[in-house]
């Protein structure tokens, strides 16, 4: 089993450069930001840049991998994008994982004055984002790169320079539904779930446990072996913040593991809802797990 931490971009740099550091101090394997312009009810306060948070993040560690935890199609088109990504994990040393979803529809949705788009549509878009990254982070370019699609236009993009992981940098795709999954199973090299909302306790795993094997379905239909593709599962959903107790912790890290997860990750305890906890309990799940 992997642990990753998500960190809030949240905190003036000196704090979160501590926090960055510390995170690859206590052993974690991954560490991730949101990808959002502001997030639900912490929408009134300081909430920072995804892209240059995760660059000095970069310059901070050594070890740890860095991602989103997901990228949103809401508010980026795929060719200023992937230069920015490109860049990030130049200096990371290729320790970065691009976590990409279909967008939520909250704030982000609709800053831009964007209009509603249905649920189809948000996955049609999810689709056409995420190939065109496909194109445009892969290793085997020969010259300029067009692409003319419903939502993302392109005319001769140049990226300009290897990139830092061959092919590219791997894609942690967030899905629950089986046009989603479909997706994992073409472009992922891992795949990212809070599970699915509304549930809690037993019946909230339960139906992990169910996407889980929607996901082996899709693989095998793909005709893909289902050990290529990591399982990353947030174990701050289904109605409990896994550091309220080193019991809720270490149960919930027990059966993701039973379910064949590779991967957990839970948040950095925060003062306030959500996520409210002490450091004092990241450092105990630290010493437990990642010794």
């Amino acid at each position: 089993m992997r642990f990753g931490v998500v960190i809030l971009p949240q905190y003036p740099w000196p704090e979160a450069r501590r926090r960055w550091r510390k995170a690859e101090e206590l052993g974690f394997d991954h560490a991730w930001t949101y990808d959002h312009l502001s997030w639900r009810t912490l929408a009134d306060q300081p909430w920072g840049a995804t892209v240059p948070l995760l660059t000095a993040a970069a310059t901070a560690t050594e070890r740890i991998r860095l991602g989103t935890f997901v990228t949103s199609p809401n508010f980026r088109h795929p060719v200023p994008f992937a230069k920015d990504l490109a860049g990030v994990d130049e200096i990371a040393g290729g320790r970065f994982l691009l976590g990409i979803g279909s967008g939520g529809t909250g704030f982000d949705a609709f800053v831009l004055g964007q209009p509603e788009l249905s649920p189809r549509e948000r996955h049609e878009r999810f689709v056409e984002f995420t190939r065109d990254l496909d194109v445009l982070l892969r290793f085997e370019q020969d010259g300029p790169l067009s692409f003319d699609g419903p939502r993302y236009r392109a005319v001769d993009a140049r990226m300009v320079g290897e990139p830092a992981q061959n092919p590219r940098m791997p894609f942690v795709l967030a899905a629950n539904g089986p046009k989603g999954l479909r997706l994992v199973a073409e472009l992922g090299q891992g795949w990212v779930t809070t599970g699915p909302d509304g549930d809690g306790g037993d019946a909230w795993w339960s139906r992990v446990a169910g996407l889980s094997q929607r996901l082996d379905d899709a693989l095998d239909a793909a005709g893909r072996d289902r050990g290529t593709v990591d399982r990353y599962l947030s174990i701050d959903s289904g109605g409990t913040y896994s550091l309220s107790s080193s019991g809720a912790a270490d149960d919930a890290v027990g059966r993701a593991a039973e379910l064949g997860f590779t991967d957990v990750i839970l948040h950095w305890p925060r003062d306030g809802e959500p996520y409210e906890g002490t450091e004092a309990a990241l450092d105990a799940f630290a010493e437990r797990h990642l010794s």
